[in-house]
């Protein structure tokens, strides 16, 4: 039996503060106390190897819904793997990672998920889990959800853009979303008119502009708020919960708004580009614009204050990163002269945890909700609360010794995420994971790696916990 004791710290999870030892044996959380309680003090005298959090937080590991490691797109790959891409999480205090398999069109799920498998078998860092992306519905993928839900695969992406790449049309997502609404899945969405899009694509490039910054200016905010308002009627008329992924623009936000007033099992998410960086990002000079080109694109800034406020309202209840990294220099210039080609993500899962901290210190969120968005409901969301999520007796021993006034500077110089530039160089934040366990064993402490591939295991999910 392994013993670790981590004592001195201020335990925060999303229900309570206290300050608390916590004893971890086998990888779980087997007990708290409060500080110099009898228990406590007879813990401090046993043979637990002891962790000082003295000045510290204790929280539990980040839980980050939404990766993209390896994933194909646009000719080239994520620059993440599973090995660097959960190494860099770890180093965040990132302690779960729920990827995305993608069935290619004319091939099972089943070919998707397997293939997922095989690329994180023995690679991450920490803990991990699939959602499936449905990239051809049919009679034969829709039985495959029953089957994948059974397995501990609950949730299905599906994409209102990208025509001719990932794209659904309606009726297979109401198709989709009623296989849902029987097997228990949750249905998450790209929600953007991919068709009218391309349409704007086509016209904006026709006059020559080809710039990073049209990459924004054609898909408006406009075209998210109406796909938004038809996922959400279509969940309607299937009976199915439903999860829209990276919300950008206030627009979304109130379609959001207005179906959780109505009682409906509609939740959002956003994600830290959008907090903290806007469509001057897209518009920088020469080509720097690229590096910030995702879908959905940054918005101007008005809209930041729409996101924060619906995290303090619960309108949005996750905060995930997206995180699809492409390097600047041999990938993201394939869509040199034509934005179209740039391919579409950022890096951002070794900063969630840190920004999101950040965000508690500007004062738009409080410690609590905090750890809710990236953590505790992130994991609700996805079927792995208790054992993620959470510091309480029986969870896993995914905890993070947080130090809340450790100034850093984010800048690719330093990050562990394997692309060439950081979306953030150059920004001050306050507060950085000191010491992040996984299952009960140090993997990060004091500026240094100690894990290795293949320390994570897979989890299967149970369903969404949130659904009424």
């Amino acid at each position: 039996m392994t013993r670790t004791l981590i004592s001195g710290g201020l335990v925060i999870t999303s229900a309570e503060e206290v300050e608390a030892d916590v004893l971890v044996e086998d990888g779980k959380v087997v007990a708290l106390a409060l500080r110099g309680s009898d228990a406590a003090r007879t813990w401090a005298d046993g043979d637990a190897e002891v962790i000082d959090a003295t000045g510290h937080y204790v929280v539990p590991g980040g839980v980050d819904g939404h990766t993209h490691m390896e994933m194909p797109f646009g000719g080239t790959y994520s620059s993440d793997t599973f090995e660097t891409g959960t190494r860099a999480a770890a180093w965040g205090g990132t302690t779960t990672i729920v990827d995305f398999a993608i069935q290619r069109p004319g091939e099972s799920v089943r070919s998707g998920v397997d293939s997922w498998m095989a690329k994180a078998d023995g690679k991450c860092a920490i803990d991990y889990a699939f959602h499936a992306i449905l990239s051809d519905v049919n009679e034969s993928s829709l039985k495959e959800m029953d089957v994948l839900v059974d397995e501990g695969v609950t949730s299905f992406k599906l994409f209102m853009a990208y025509p001719g790449v990932f794209y659904s049309d309606d009726g297979q997502i109401l198709r989709a979303m009623q296989r849902g609404a029987a097997n228990g899945a949750l249905t998450m969405m790209h929600a953007e008119n991919g068709i009218a899009i391309d349409v704007l694509v086509e016209q904006a490039l026709a006059e020559g502009r080809t710039d990073p910054r049209h990459h924004g200016e054609v898909r408006k905010a406009l075209l998210e708020s109406e796909a938004t308002h038809r996922a959400i009627q279509l969940a309607r008329v299937a009976g199915a919960p439903l999860y829209v992924v990276h919300v950008s623009a206030g627009e979304a936000v109130a379609e959001l708004s207005r179906a959780r007033d109505l009682g409906l099992n509609v939740f959002g998410e956003t994600c830290p580009q959008y907090l903290f960086l806007t469509v001057d990002h897209l518009a920088q000079p020469g080509f720097e614009g690229a590096k910030y080109v995702c879908s959905t694109p940054l918005r101007p800034e008005e809209h930041q204050a729409h996101l924060w406020r619906a995290l303090r309202t619960n309108d949005l209840s996750v905060v995930s990163t997206d995180h699809c990294p492409f390097c600047f220099s041999g990938q993201k210039d394939l869509g040199a002269g034509d934005f179209s080609k740039i391919p579409n993500g950022m890096p951002g899962v070794e900063h969630r945890m840190d920004l999101l901290h950040q965000a508690v210190v500007e004062g738009h969120i409080g410690r609590r909700r905090w750890i809710e968005l990236a953590c505790a409901t992130p994991a609700r969301m996805f079927g792995l609360y208790p054992k993620k999520g959470t510091i309480a007796p029986g969870a896993d021993a995914d905890l993070v010794v947080y130090d809340p006034n450790a100034e850093q500077t984010l800048s690719a110089k330093t990050h562990h995420m394997n692309v060439d530039y950081s979306a953030y160089e150059g920004k001050r934040v306050t507060g950085r994971a000191r010491t992040v366990l996984s299952r009960g064993r140090v993997i990060v402490d004091r500026g240094s790696y100690l894990g290795s591939a293949g320390d994570g295991s897979y989890v299967p999910r149970s369903t969404c916990q949130y659904l009424i």
